[in-house]
Formats: C-alpha cells, structure tokens, sequence
C-alpha cells in the first residue's frame, strides 16, 4: 500500500490538489493550495508511519474558516474511512 501512495504522491501536480479540492466544494486560495501541496509533498511518509499522532488542527491558521471546516469534515470522513489499512 506504501508504494502506490507513494507513486501517486511522486506524481501529484498542484491541478491534482485544486481538482480534488473542487470536487469537495473547497475553494482554495493559491496560498492555500500552495500550503497544502507543498504539506503533502514533504510530510506524507510522516503521517503514513503514524497517523494517529497527526493534528489537522495544528494547521487552521493557513486556511479561511470555512475552507478549515470544510477540510476538517472530509479529513475525519477519510481518516475513519482509511486508517485501518495504513
């Protein structure tokens, strides 16, 4: 499972961030999906190691209320739907 998360995230554009990031009805300033594909690219191998110990919380401050609530929501969707395979 690593090794596919990890070719997909080798080969992540910033179109890839802000299509999915549509898709979720999330609008994403360019500092905001700047942050975002920059945080993925260089912390993915981090949390895929240990999940449990990632706040999303710690990291409101670079994104609007309503974007931080949005992504909030779909991170535990995917969190709970997901954690049990990594």
């Amino acid at each position: 499972m690593f090794n596919i998360i990890e070719r997909y995230i080798n080969n992540m554009s910033v179109d890839d961030v802000r299509n999915f990031a549509i898709s979720k009805n999330i609008n994403l300033s360019d500092d905001e999906l700047n942050f975002t594909y920059n945080f993925v690219k260089k912390n993915y191998r981090d949390f895929l190691k240990n999940p449990k110990v990632f706040d999303i919380r710690r990291y409101k401050n670079n994104y609007s209320d309503d974007n931080f609530i949005k992504i909030n929501k779909i991170w535990n969707e995917y969190y709970n739907k997901y954690s049990s395979y990594l």
